[in-house]
């Protein structure tokens, strides 16, 4: 027994690393422990468990060496009959890290005997989760939790804009609840994922309808964290399919025959206003379409493939990835046939998302509409294309310049793939281009210029002459910048940021960072305003010339890897030399660093030739 003492001592500490240490040394000496020694764990565990003043560290450190005990093969049957209700008790404990660490051992219990441990506790762990899924904000006989509640709700309903109808107590109770802990709700579902991932595939025929209501239910809650977590709890549901066993009967695989309630749902959280969301959902997804017979995951392609497909492009960056790698496992080298084949369902859904409240979607749902335009046959595409040109022509006017980028990015491919389909709209779009063109943001006015070049190549020189006219323009109209522009003094002169200028005053302004709205991040823009949250972009200031002159400058090396057009852009070289010269504003630093980076570019793209006769008006 003395040889346990220090790991028992470590397991029992108030710090965490202590206890995780005490856990491998447990470990290690278990490896080289006889019948007795196992015996003498086992007692000593329970122990802790009857204690009456036990602290919390104790029961977690119980809890995770119970777990570790489990694993071997030497624990006995007894140990694990005692140690269960222990378990029942302590998922019910104040505590949330007990309460995971007892959700992970009962986990452990499963994977030894099977889903006969989910029987004896399914009640209770299902009425766990049932008796959490409202919340009462205001908790009997806690008055500090209480308070806090109270503040925060009012920090919430406090608006920061006077003329601003957007906040209510009853939008701050919402936001409220969308992104506070939801108490023992998570905790519960944590431990029904532990059960069924130890379980496995032995716990398909235990997938009923009722069980399912209440996860789906879950899946449809206000909070995002119990989303998310129902969502995982979906990924291991969907994880014990029967596909891979020796007496597999898609008749009677759970997974199979409630396919289209988890598609409907997995279709949900893939579109979920929460990244975290669309990361479990994509996790869930993935098990579901990869445990599925080939002939069952084409029925579900129509529903799941266009959410898929958009997220692809989704700005966080683990949910991009992820779908991607998705999408490769998937679909393998058939993603285009596939996409092309449900193409009416892609094309109404990403419609759908340019008017979602998110602006991080209504940008993903620009980059994928310029994906079908150069990937997808254009024969497949050309039907949709006045409805999905129009969409982007909406986007091209949002609030959010990231979506204006994206949006004018993809009509400049759309031209390029449909010029006579998109004649038309040639008129509204040039005037969008030109003021893009002349943006706040640098990549928005590059990301203009390569839309236009797109022009000129579908149109020729129908095209060429209005862009190269507004070449001259910008480049001639360097010399009326305001040397310290007087007009925006009341702004930062730092690059904006999002679109978005801070007022001078700002930095000196006690009142205007004090009390105020607290917001997550931009996923909570649906729940203020299209384009609210930590990623306002309403803002946008005016122009400025040295602006339009430095898109002029990307707008000349981007026609200058046209060979057609080489003789015209060498003719506008003695003018972007000339706008060079003038240095009398603060901003001239911006304007010769994109000089320097792109006159090499447009000298490669005119020929060494043409270009020799111009070098000395730059050096």
């Amino acid at each position: 027994m003395a040889t346990y003492v220090k790991s028992f001592e470590l397991l029992c500490s108030s710090a965490k690393l202590e206890r995780d240490k005490g856990v491998l040394e447990l470990e290690t000496k278990l490896k080289s422990a006889d019948q007795n020694d196992y015996r003498t764990v086992e007692n000593r565990l329970l122990k802790f468990f009857d204690t009456l003043c036990t602290t919390w560290e104790t029961k977690h450190g119980a809890l995770i060496g119970s777990k570790t005990l489990l694993e071997h093969p030497e624990c006995s049957d007894d140990f694990s009959q005692k140690l269960q209700p222990n378990l029942m008790r302590c998922l019910e404990d104040n505590e949330s890290r007990v309460r995971l660490a007892a959700g992970e051992a009962m986990g452990k219990l499963c994977k030894r005997y099977g889903p006969d441990i989910y029987v004896t506790s399914k009640d209770v762990i299902l009425e766990g989760v049932k008796s959490n899924l409202e919340r009462q904000p205001h908790f009997a006989g806690d008055e500090h939790e209480r308070h806090e509640v109270e503040h925060l709700l009012t920090k919430l309903s406090s608006s920061p804009r006077q003329d601003s109808p957007q906040s209510s107590p009853k939008d701050a109770i919402e936001i409220f609840h969308d992104t506070a802990g939801w108490k023992s709700l998570e905790t519960w579902m944590k431990c029904l994922q532990c059960v069924v991932d130890g379980c496995g595939p032995r716990f398909n025929k235990h997938i009923d309808q009722s069980l399912l209501n209440l996860i789906f239910q879950v899946l449809t809650h206000t909070n995002r964290f119990v989303r998310e977590t129902g969502y995982y709890v979906c990924a291991s549901l969907v994880n014990c399919s029967t596909k891979n066993s020796e007496d597999h009967d898609s008749q009677e695989d759970a997974i199979v025959f409630y396919g289209q309630q988890f598609a409907e749902h997995l279709a949900e959280g893939l579109a979920d206003n929460w990244s975290q969301v669309r990361l479990a959902s994509s996790v869930a997804t993935r098990q579901f379409l990869l445990g599925l017979p080939k002939d069952e995951v084409e029925t579900y392609q129509p529903l799941l493939v266009p959410r898929m497909c958009l997220n692809r492009y989704y700005v966080a960056e683990g949910v991009r990835i992820y779908s991607q790698e998705t999408w490769q496992q998937v679909e393998g080298d058939e993603g285009k046939q596939i996409v092309e084949k449900n193409i009416s369902h892609v094309v109404e859904f990403y419609e759908s998302q340019t008017e979602a409240d998110n602006h991080a979607v209504r940008e993903a749902a620009c980059a994928c509409i310029a994906e079908l335009g150069s990937k997808v046959d254009n024969d497949i595409v050309r039907p949709y294309v006045a409805q999905l040109l129009q969409c982007l022509l909406v986007c091209f006017q949002d609030d959010s310049w990231p979506v204006r980028d994206a949006a004018c990015v993809a009509c400049g491919n759309f031209v390029l793939c449909f010029p006579e389909e998109s004649r038309s709209s040639m008129d509204a779009l040039y005037v969008l281009f030109f003021e893009n063109l002349q943006d706040n943001i640098p990549s928005v006015r590059q990301g203009s210029a390569v839309a236009l070049g797109n022009v000129i190549r579908a149109y020729g020189k129908e095209a060429s002459v209005k862009i190269i006219a507004k070449i001259k323009e910008g480049l001639s109209g360097v010399e009326q910048q305001p040397a310290n522009s007087e007009t925006y003094a009341s702004f930062e002169k730092v690059p904006a940021t999002y679109g978005v200028v801070k007022r001078v005053r700002d930095h000196h302004d006690d009142k205007s960072h004090t009390n105020q709205t607290m917001y997550s991040c931009g996923s909570l823009a649906p729940k203020m305003a299209r384009g609210g949250g930590c990623m306002d972009h309403h803002f946008k200031r005016p122009s400025e010339p040295w602006e339009l002159a430095e898109g002029c400058i990307h707008m000349i090396s981007e026609v200058s890897r046209i060979k057609e057009y080489a003789t015209e852009i060498s003719q506008l070289l003695p003018l972007l030399s000339q706008a060079s010269t003038h240095r009398h504003y603060i901003q001239h630093f911006n304007l010769l660093e994109t000089l320097c980076k792109q006159l090499s570019r447009i000298a490669e793209g005119i020929g060494k030739r043409t270009f020799k006769m111009h070098i000395e008006l730059f050096f």
